[in-house]
């Protein structure tokens, strides 16, 4: 068993080492985790969530990586959490950010965690909202999530950040791509990364012609920037911060950023429950009670409805 209050006590004080065992409690679905999480609670609320999203290939590790260099130039505490594809034969993550991050391994105000999506859709592993919180909890001030590249599934990250960042490259029908997979509708900030290659330009302006056809806003709206940058040699790095820092200092004003938050913790609060719900239903597999539902419903004496209902009321009851 391990020691909660002091691992979360060495957490506060900046020990990787309990920072990555309360994460990997989370990741193993420890039967601790309800203590860590309830220890957790009073420590969290500090930190700016910064999801990165984008196709394969645009440069989100290189983005990643060049934004923690500006935010500890600001003298702020960066984590990171990049989530990787899994291996289907480990489960473990395959990427390994950490490599391309190595720049920043030896830096004690820099944290970073790969995770395996373990086959969960969405571009996020399905442990990312406790980590989040461990993160935060330790006196990160800023949080990168850099997401999978999955396509269509990315839309994810806007549920689990303060601000999304979508990424996009010149050349890789980006534009299209952004269009069909609704990445329009989620982004706060957009980057169009390795912006010295051809068709730069072509690419922002397709993208503002999208976001101005796309759009319905109000006076006082916030209307998404479209930011160029070469990250590999940090340009245009800091005009992304700025970009933040001015997304959220609205959120702040027009009350935006706490309304995210409820939701947030809302959703996580309901994935945990039809997460217990569906263990409960697991367990009923050859219980009678289920194999009676199923028998009045083959007699049809009993709608697969009704029997669903019935079948809640005696789980939330019991």
């Amino acid at each position: 068993m391990v020691d909660v209050p002091t691992l979360v006590e060495q957490a506060r004080q900046g020990h990787p080492r309990a920072v990555a065992r309360l994460i990997s409690l989370v990741e193993g679905a420890s039967p601790q985790l309800r203590d860590v999480m309830a220890a957790l609670a009073p420590l969290t609320g500090g930190a700016y969530v910064v999801g990165l999203t984008g196709s394969p290939g645009v440069g989100k590790s290189t983005s990643t990586s060049a934004l923690v260099t500006a935010y500890r130039r600001a003298g702020k505490r960066v984590g990171v959490l990049a989530v990787d594809p899994s291996s289907p034969f480990s489960g473990g993550a395959l990427l390994g950010d950490r490599v391309r991050m190595s720049d920043h391994a030896s830096d004690p105000g820099v944290y970073i965690r790969s995770m395996a999506t373990r086959g969960h859709l969405g571009g996020l592993a399905w442990a990312a909202p406790q980590a989040i919180r461990v993160l935060d909890a330790a006196g990160c001030e800023v949080i990168l999530v850099e997401t999978v590249g999955v396509g269509q599934s990315e839309v994810e990250i806007a549920a689990q950040a303060d601000t999304s960042v979508v990424l996009l490259a010149p050349g890789m029908g980006d534009g299209i791509q952004a269009a069909k997979a609704g990445i329009l509708e989620i982004g706060d900030v957009y980057v169009v990364n390795k912006a010295d290659r051809d068709g730069a330009d072509a690419t922002a302006r397709e993208l503002n012609h999208m976001l101005g056809l796309g759009e319905s806003r109000a006076p006082g709206d916030w209307r998404p920037p479209i930011v160029k940058t070469v990250a590999a040699r940090g340009e245009g790095i800091d005009e992304v911060v700025a970009s933040l820092e001015k997304h959220r200092a609205w959120m702040e004003e027009h009350g935006v950023l706490a309304d995210r938050r409820r939701r947030r913790a809302a959703l996580e609060v309901e994935h945990i429950a039809v997460t217990a719900l569906r263990e409960r239903i697991g367990d009923l597999h050859g219980d009678r009670r289920l194999d009676s539902l199923a028998d009045r419903i083959v007699n049809g004496e009993l709608d697969p409805y009704t029997a669903a209902d019935e079948l809640v009321a005696g789980l939330t009851e019991g």
